[in-house]
């Protein structure tokens, strides 16, 4: 896999260092003409040979295969589209895209093609999470699934002001449920499949939800959904059954040490993972790219448009509305 990334924000500088530990080949880096010093200065940081600041001299490099999108909400599903049709494969930060169209569409485009999608979620390649769905048989039978997802912003401040930072902007697409409920999501979808219906309720300032509540009916169990941008409380997931309860102390994304707590108070510990929470899913993204897994593929691309739908449905409801719904 001969890497090129995009994107010189947060999420680029934090998956950079985890790529090179993991020794990917990062032939180019592409940023922004506004961008351009910070793309110096990471290439030179990680000794990526090559920086540009136009996606489109990305796209003709015929060394690079891979192309890993950490750009904003509202620009993944263009730029994805058009390294696809460049016959790039893509690995795309979360969320796939900003609608259910949108991502259905990346999914086809991908089939047809013959390439690799990924959404970049780390919560449901990690190891710990895996421990979770080994935990599962021994709570008897399911009744709640609670996950929490809250951490106070450092831009809620500037938006409060009436600032519009990138992450409160729905011009951008941002929210805590595309930013944070959908860690949640997918790892409720990831245990269970596709809920029988969703229902979201949320605290939407200026037209974009600042933090919610989903509620997911599974029928005979139910699961709640919740984030927030503009308060803080300990995140963690529980799921609860007849014969006992499984606790991940630790958000979604971060996918921590796992407790089995049985009725009579016997007690289980797991925690199969001690590196950056990235590194198992980028192994993973490599090595189905290069053994052409495309089982692999298709399993994750299935749960990523089940989570796309519930996004869709969710925004519905709070009256929260993407320039992309209007496509």
């Amino acid at each position: 896999m001969k890497l090129g990334v995009t994107g010189t924000g947060m999420i680029a500088k934090e998956a950079l260092p985890i790529l090179r530990k993991l020794g990917m080949d990062i032939g180019v880096l592409c940023g922004t003409p506004r961008s351009a010093d910070t793309v110096r200065e990471l290439c030179q940081q990680y000794g990526i040979p090559k920086g540009v600041s136009d996606f489109s001299e990305l796209l003709a490099d015929s060394d690079i295969d891979t192309v890993y999108l950490a750009v904003p909400n509202s620009q993944h599903y263009p730029m994805a589209k058009r390294a696809l049709e460049a016959g790039k494969h893509v690995i795309l930060e979360k969320p796939m895209t900003d609608n259910f169209r949108a991502a259905s569409e990346l999914a086809e485009l991908s089939r047809a093609r013959g390439l690799f999608l990924f959404e970049a979620v780390t919560t449901r390649l990690h190891p710990n999470f895996q421990a979770v769905r080994d935990f599962l048989p021994e709570i008897g039978t399911l009744k709640l699934v609670q996950c929490n997802f809250s951490q106070y912003s450092s831009r809620y401040d500037a938006f409060a002001r009436g600032e519009t930072p990138v992450s409160f902007d729905p011009a951008k697409s941002g929210g805590a449920l595309m930013d944070l409920n959908l860690y949640n999501l997918h790892y409720i979808v990831g245990l269970f499949g596709k809920p029988l219906s969703i229902s979201y309720l949320a605290n939407v300032e200026r037209g974009i939800d600042t933090s919610g509540v989903a509620t997911l009916d599974y029928g005979a169990f139910k699961a709640v959904s919740v984030a927030a941008k503009d308060s803080a409380s300990p995140s963690r997931c529980v799921v609860q059954g007849t014969k006992g309860y499984i606790l991940q102390d630790a958000p979604a994304n971060v996918c921590g040490a796992v407790t089995l707590c049985l009725n009579g108070g016997a007690e289980k510990f797991r925690n199969d993972f001690h590196g950056h929470r990235m590194e198992p899913e980028f192994e993973q993204y490599a090595r189905a790219i290069d053994n052409r897994d495309f089982a692999f593929r298709d399993a994750l691309l299935e749960q990523s448009l089940i989570v796309a739908g519930l996004l869709a449905e969710a925004r519905k409801q709070a009256g929260i509305r993407f320039p992309s719904d209007e496509a």
